[in-house]
């Protein structure tokens, strides 16, 4: 199950992708584009920074390349004489890299045709090895493959959840598997790209919530300064309907993203499909932050106490804390949902069954008649 941050995330990862549609041609220094491509028989001379949507090498770069991308892919045709990182969804290797290579994606396959002069260290969900490596192989992997055709000339390390080495495969300098195996990070965009099994600096999990928390405070002050009645119109729907807001937050958190990237399939919903990513994206946002008000309330109205600052505080700091509790990730994306479901109704119109007089503006008491007077 996604937290509130994880699945911002990933439906930004899926936006970046989506949104680079255009075509760069290949040049020295770096390129940029929906395909950035070293035709077969071209040169590039020096070292090659290539981000795109695609990044295909079937010709020759005589210095290092780096390359972030949906897809990356050196060709049998293709030639790196220097070092390669990439750092791709797909990355596949059938040509020659003349020194390291390093790569990190979901996928990463060094085909028979393969042949690497350097070490070869990659992380990724899948990795096969079918090719040639003159120096040593480490690799971190959910599933890891070795082909007959594979032939190593140092040593294997490996640390994977499931692992099968053909018996065909040479490796001169041993197999070993390596539990919380450290390889060497791909260098992206001029520094050391950070993911998974890369080596990597640990930052504590209490600044980054505590950062969340600050930031996410600041926002719900704007939300609540800048539009109060609305805001107590969201608060009203969450905690009196909470159920009905919490089914529309869920409908809308799975349709809102099928339509978009039905959109990115046309040219002419191209445009529309990034707008609305944006947009959605700024509403899950917003919509965590009402959520947290929401549940905030709540929490608050079990001690028969109303204060709409306090209320935002007291649920921020709730969520914050869910990161560090098992199963806490179902109670944000809970809340997510609630708060999602809630945003949306009040644009609508709608509000509580009695409205929402019991949540008052900042600093007020209960209203008069409400369920906290």
């Amino acid at each position: 199950m996604f937290t509130t941050k994880q699945l911002v995330a990933v439906l930004l990862s899926l936006l970046v992708v989506g949104s680079l549609a255009g075509v760069a041609a290949a040049q020295q220094g770096p390129a940029a584009g929906g395909a950035v491509v070293v035709g077969e028989g071209e040169t590039v001379d020096g070292d090659l920074d290539a981000v795109g949507g695609t990044v295909v090498i079937a010709g020759t770069v005589t210095g290092d390349v780096s390359a972030t991308a949906g897809t990356v892919l050196l060709t049998e045709t293709g030639t790196v004489d220097g070092n390669l990182d990439g750092v791709a969804g797909s990355a596949t290797l059938e040509g020659t890299v003349g020194g390291d290579v390093s790569l990190a994606g979901g996928a990463v396959f060094v085909r028979d045709t393969a042949d690497i002069g350097g070490s070869l260290d990659a992380a990724g969900g899948t990795v096969q090895l079918d090719g040639a490596v003159a120096g040593n192989v480490r690799v971190g992997a959910d599933e890891f493959a070795v082909g007959p055709t594979a032939r190593v000339g140092g040593s294997l390390e490996y640390d994977a959840a499931t692992a099968s080495i053909d018996s065909a495969a040479v490796v001169d300098g041993g197999v070993r598997q390596v539990d919380d195996l450290v390889v060497a990070s791909p260098v992206v965009a001029g520094a050391p790209f950070q993911f998974g099994q890369f080596e990597a600096p640990v930052i504590p999990g209490w600044v980054v919530s505590g950062y969340w928390l600050l930031a996410n405070f600041v926002l719900g002050a704007i939300i609540v300064l800048v539009a109060p009645d609305f805001a107590r119109r969201v608060t009203g729907l969450g905690t009196k309907k909470a159920v009905r807001s919490g089914g529309v937050g869920l409908l809308a958190i799975v349709a809102i993203p099928i339509v978009l990237l039905l959109l990115l399939l046309t040219i002419v919903g191209i445009p529309l499909s990034l707008a609305g990513g944006v947009g959605f994206l700024l509403a899950l946002w917003v919509a965590g932050i009402y959520g947290a008000l929401v549940l905030g309330t709540w929490l608050l109205s079990l001690a028969d106490y109303d204060n709409r600052w306090a209320a935002l505080f007291a649920g921020l700091f709730v969520l914050a804390v869910l990161d560090f509790v098992p199963l806490g990730g179902v109670l944000e994306f809970v809340v997510l949902l609630v708060g999602l479901g809630a945003f949306a109704l009040a644009l609508r119109g709608e509000s509580g069954d009695d409205g929402d007089e019991g949540v008052s503006a900042p600093g007020e008491g209960p209203q008069e008649g409400s369920p906290m007077a």
